[in-house]
């Protein structure tokens, strides 16, 4: 108050104002920079949301960078994006377009390789004779009595699978060699590598002296209802190295039949399969060293490629016949429409026919191409799943 009432001292209204004007700049000042602060503080974390939502470190980046992986031996494909859409979501709608069928062949192409018989060591040894065939079990003896020789085929044990659908139909052939007219046959067991027949047969009017003169000679075979039996394997045994006066039972291995695979020829063929298109190309080159199949020592040779799914024959095709040339050039391709998912139960038989207008064709050998046949079809096989879309060839030694 005696501040106030001194002479020029400053009126009490006016103190008031400076004091409220005061008061308002500070306020202005601390809001300005509480402003900034927030500012910058929710710039910085706006800034942070972006950028999370943009990178690979993120949860939505790692799920993209999961989605577009490609499988190997795969390759992008480049594709024009859409008009209003981003190339990141041209991306996404190629990799849910593709990644189902990549992903199924990526894991049907393991499964394969995992499955397949035909391991390394198999490979190195193709074409060898320590296949295992299996063995056989039978008895023989002679009847002095009534001039009979006797022979009762029992079982067999462990015999191969020749047929596409993982087992055989084997009878057995019983020959006195040198005589090859005359012969006896078991009865066939389906679908058995394991057969028991427990038949005898009997060679009645055979003099002993004529009997230890033969040799007994047995051949097992696998039926074919469509076409020539295939060979397992055989056993001969000399009959006078035989105690013929009481039955002797017998456990011999399987050998590989004389008219083995290597005299039949050779054939050069290639395989192609595009996963993209379902398909499989087959192109059959040339053959080299065919069997001579006609009288005048040559063959007219064409080959037969039948699509196999299961037990059940899809499709047929066939080159043209090459007259009297047992090392023919064909360059003829075919293609087969296989899915995907049915490659594990396909196979591509191929076969080797000589042309005859009198009579029936010749069989002069065959292929069985699929991930559980020999250890060169399985190699074949396998190279042509690793390689899509490469024609991969392969000599085949032609099987009876």
């Amino acid at each position: 108050d005696l501040y106030l009432s001194s002479p020029g001292a400053p009126s009490r209204d006016v103190l008031l104002v400076s004091a409220i004007i005061t008061v308002s700049l500070s306020v202005t000042v601390v809001l300005c920079g509480l402003c900034h602060w927030c500012q910058r503080k929710l710039g910085k974390r706006y800034k942070n949301s972006l950028e999370t939502v943009g990178t690979p470190d993120s949860g939505r980046g790692r799920s993209e960078k999961k989605a577009i992986k490609l499988p190997a031996g795969g390759k992008a494909v480049n594709t024009a994006p859409v008009p209003g859409q981003t190339p990141h979501d041209e991306s996404d709608r190629r990799t849910e377009a593709h990644s189902s069928v990549s992903d199924l062949v990526n894991s049907l192409t393991s499964e394969m390789l995992m499955l397949s018989p035909g391991s390394e060591e198999d490979e190195a040894h193709e074409g060898c004779s320590r296949e295992n065939l299996g063995r056989i079990q039978f008895s023989v003896g002679y009847n002095f009595q009534e001039s009979t020789l006797t022979v009762k085929i029992m079982k067999a044990q462990e015999l191969p699978a020749k047929d596409f659908s993982g087992t055989s139909d084997p009878f057995v052939k019983i020959y006195l060699l040198p005589d090859k007219k005359h012969k006896l046959e078991t009865k066939v067991k389906r679908k058995n590598l394991n057969p028991h027949w427990n038949e005898t047969f009997l060679f009645e009017g055979f003099p002993y002296e004529k009997v230890v003169q033969r040799i007994l000679y047995l051949q097992v075979l696998d039926y074919d209802r469509f076409s020539r039996n295939d060979p397992i394997g055989e056993v001969s045994i000399p009959l006078n190295k035989v105690d013929l006066t009481q039955m002797q039972t017998f456990w011999k291995d399987l050998k590989p039949c004389s008219d083995g695979s290597g005299s039949r020829g050779e054939l050069l063929l290639s395989l192609c399969y595009n996963p993209s298109a379902n398909s499989i190309i087959v192109n059959i080159i040339k053959a080299r060293n065919l069997k001579a199949m006609d009288i005048g020592g040559t063959s007219d040779p064409y080959v037969k490629v039948w699509l196999m799914y299961k037990d059940k024959r899809v499709e047929k095709k066939k080159t043209v016949t090459m007259k009297r040339n047992l090392n023919p050039i064909f360059n003829e391709s075919f293609a087969f429409d296989i899915p995907t998912e049915k490659l594990r139960e396909t196979t591509i038989i191929i076969t080797v026919m000589d042309k005859d207008k009198l009579s029936r064709n010749d069989v002069i050998g065959k292929i069985y191409l699929s991930w559980k046949s020999g250890p060169g079809e399985v190699k074949h096989w396998k190279d042509m799943i690793a390689r899509p879309r490469q024609p991969v060839a392969q000599w085949h030694q032609l099987k009876a």
